[in-house]
This record gives C-alpha cells, sequence and structure tokens, in this order.
C-alpha cells in the first residue's frame, strides 16, 4: 500500500546525542515532524519511525499487534544507542506507553523520556467488550485530529481498527506493570483539555514511575496532539532544554563542531 503523504519516516544523522521519536495509535511520522526537524536543526541525530500498519490505511492495522510497532521503536532505539553516546525518548500519546517500556527494558541506553499526553490505561468503560466485539465489528469512529488550532490537522486515520485497539489495551498491562522498572529522568507535557486521552493516564505514569528527576508541565492551549497545537513551540524548546541538561555529550559535540569550523 502506497504511504499517504506526508507519514514517512524521517531520520537525521547529527551529532553524538540522539533522539527517538514515537508516534500514537493510528496516527503517523506527521504529528511530530515538526519537532524531529527542530531536533534535528539543533544538531541531535533523530530517528522518527513509521510503526507498521500505520500511515497507509486502516485495514492494513488490523493484522498488526503492539509488539510490532514496539519491535520497530526498539530497532531504532539500538540503531541510535550504537551510533551515538546517549539517547533520548520523545513520545506522544502511545508513542509514550512504547517510550516507558523502552525506557523499562533497556535502563541505560535511555538516558531520558519526554512525554506528550501518554497513553497507558483505558479511559473507555466499553473497552472491557473489547475481545468479542473486535470479532463482530472490523472498526469504530477514528480518533485522530484532537487539535485547538485552527487549520492545524493530524494526518491518520478515520477509523479505529478493533483488532489492533484490543492490542493496544494489552500494551497498557504490560506498561502498566512496568512502570516502578522507570528511573530515567522524565518530561511530561499534558493538555487539561485532552478529548482523546484523560489526566488520569498522566497521573499513573507519574505516580508509579521510580524516576526522581520529574517535570511536569501544562499545555493550557492545546487538546491531544500537543505537537501540532498551540504549544508546539514550548514543547519544542522544552525537550532541547531538558535534553542538554543531561547530555553533556550534545554541548561538546556543538563545541567540537565550532571549533572545526574554525580550523575549516
Amino acid at each position: 500500500m502506497p504511504l499517504l503523504p506526508g507519514a514517512e519516516p524521517y531520520r537525521h544523522r547529527g551529532g553524538p546525542v540522539g533522539v527517538l521519536l514515537c508516534h500514537g495509535f493510528t496516527g503517523s511520522p506527521q504529528s511530530l515532524r515538526p519537532w524531529a526537524e527542530e531536533l534535528a536543526a539543533a544538531g541531535f541525530t533523530v530517528s522518527l519511525p513509521l510503526l507498521p500498519g500505520h500511515g497507509t490505511r486502516w485495514q492494513d492495522m488490523q493484522v498488526t499487534r503492539w509488539e510490532d510497532w514496539y519491535a520497530e521503536v526498539e530497532r531504532e532505539l539500538l540503531t541510535l544507542a550504537e551510533e551515538c553516546e546517549q539517547v533520548f525518548v520523545c513520545a506522544l500519546s502511545m508513542g509514550g506507553a512504547l517510550a516507558l517500556r523502552l525506557a523499562a527494558l533497556h535502563g541505560p541506553k535511555v538516558s531520558g523520556l519526554v512525554l506528550v499526553n501518554p497513553s497507558v490505561r483505558s479511559d473507555n468503560p466499553a473497552g472491557v467488550l473489547l475481545p468479542v466485539l473486535r470479532h463482530l465489528v472490523p472498526s469504530i469512529p477514528g480518533i485522530v485530529n484532537d487539535i485547538h488550532k485552527p487549520g492545524a490537522r493530524e494526518l491518520g486515520y478515520d477509523r479505529t481498527p478493533l483488532h489492533a485497539a484490543w492490542s493496544l489495551s494489552r500494551l497498557w498491562q504490560e506498561v502498566q506493570r512496568r512502570l516502578p522498572e522507570v528511573t530515567q529522568p522524565v518530561l511530561l507535557f499534558r493538555s487539561p483539555q485532552d478529548h482523546v486521552v484523560s489526566s488520569a493516564n498522566s497521573e499513573l505514569v507519574l505516580a508509579r514511575i521510580s524516576s526522581t528527576d520529574v517535570t511536569e508541565r501544562l499545555c493550557q492551549r492545546s487538546f491531544h496532539v500537543a505537537t501540532l497545537d498551540h504549544d508546539a513551540a514550548e514543547i519544542f524548546a522544552a525537550s532541547q532544554d531538558f535534553i542538554r541538561r543531561l547530555a553533556p555529550a550534545h554541548a561538546a559535540g556543538a563545541d567540537r563542531a565550532e571549533s572545526d569550523d574554525h580550523h575549516g
């Protein structure tokens, strides 16, 4: 299946500090592309993969499971860890669940997490019906494009495939179990007006992780897809400050590049 225009994965080879970005359920790299490009412009090595089953049509997602989505971000993390001295993971929505599992399982390979409206639990009481419903109904109306900013659009599916939604619920259970294993510094952005993921998700993350260096910031002017919304610039700037504070290698890399320029 051809990719939807704008859904392409993005990669940039930069300095010694890497950043992996994880997009959300039924979304695409487009929702994080401006963030990725800004990180690349700041000199980071950046990877924004396309999760399997995403970026084409919702029917393609029906045959994928959370293990497939996770395997993709894990492969990118390990690639970045080989190329870079430090790696940070930035994520939106379900990408946050994938990022938290990476942090729990790969410990020192992940230097810090930036989570935007992470999704780690069901907010829908009807979720208990998914194991049965998914065999009766292929899809329900989609969840993309929860954005406050006029004219901003999220590229994603207008239907939610229920086999994949059921698998997402399994991912949530797995991630909830592993939250205490997360010890890395965390910067978490939460939109009080989020129509997709409730604040209870962020509260659960903050209550269960073992990290001691934790900052929560509110995106008062944004809905769920805050990375394309009014607060995007603040997210991009704060995430760079967070990474720079924790990544001496980035400062050294920037200094090296400057001295190379002067000697060039």
